[in-house]
């Protein structure tokens, strides 16, 4: 039996392993928490606004601290079937287990490819709120390295969070960029142990 695994779910293997083993293993998935529409909303918009400057070749004002050497990536049929939950970036291991993830974006420096993730929250960041999405990053840096793409040692959260209501009602959002390392063989690592997990008892 083969397994199809994706970033959420090796972070469900962290929150619950008897979660996730009954999941993948007996069809028996964890009941759904309450969860606001709001950043599926949010995803959504900025995708069509990362979208709108690539296509005039240019950078959003949120990540003019990058400088004139990083771009977005432009291949807009590539980026969209990465951006597919259904396809996105895939890896296969030799005994047919998938990882599969669907990113938000691709920056560019020179030829090598940097992720960037946007996060929505209701509140400011703290010390902390980035390492929540490390396994992620990682996740992501790896496939794009098994579909033979050169990658930086880093990728980029950047994250969206209420500011204030103007006078004409218009909410606007506070940005930041946050830069994190990431680790491709923590990516195996956590990939491997879930499938050894799943194939035990």
């Amino acid at each position: 039996m083969s397994y199809k695994l994706s970033p959420t779910s090796l972070g469900l293997l962290k929150e619950c392993p008897r979660c996730f083993w009954l999941h993948h293993n007996k069809g028996i998935r964890r009941p759904d928490g309450i969860f606001p529409s709001l950043p599926s909303g949010m995803d959504r918009i900025l995708k069509d606004h990362f979208d709108h400057f690539r296509d005039i070749g240019l950078m959003p004002p949120e990540l003019k601290e990058l400088g004139d050497s990083v771009k977005l990536f432009e291949d807009k049929e590539l980026l969209e079937i990465w951006r597919n939950n259904k396809k996105g970036l895939q890896f296969v291991d030799l005994k047919g287990n998938l990882l599969k993830g669907a990113v938000d974006n691709i920056l560019v420096n020179d030829k090598t490819l940097i992720v960037l993730d946007y996060k929505t929250r209701g509140y400011e960041l703290k010390e902390d709120t980035h390492l929540y999405y490390q396994d992620q990053l990682d996740a992501y840096n790896f496939l794009l390295r098994r579909n033979d793409y050169q990658t930086e040692d880093y990728a980029y959260l950047l994250f969206y969070y209420p500011n204030k209501v103007n006078q004409s009602g218009d909410v606007l959002f506070h940005t930041k960029l946050v830069k994190m390392k990431t680790n491709t063989n923590n990516a195996l690592i956590l990939f491997n142990n879930a499938i050894s997990m799943l194939e035990g008892k």
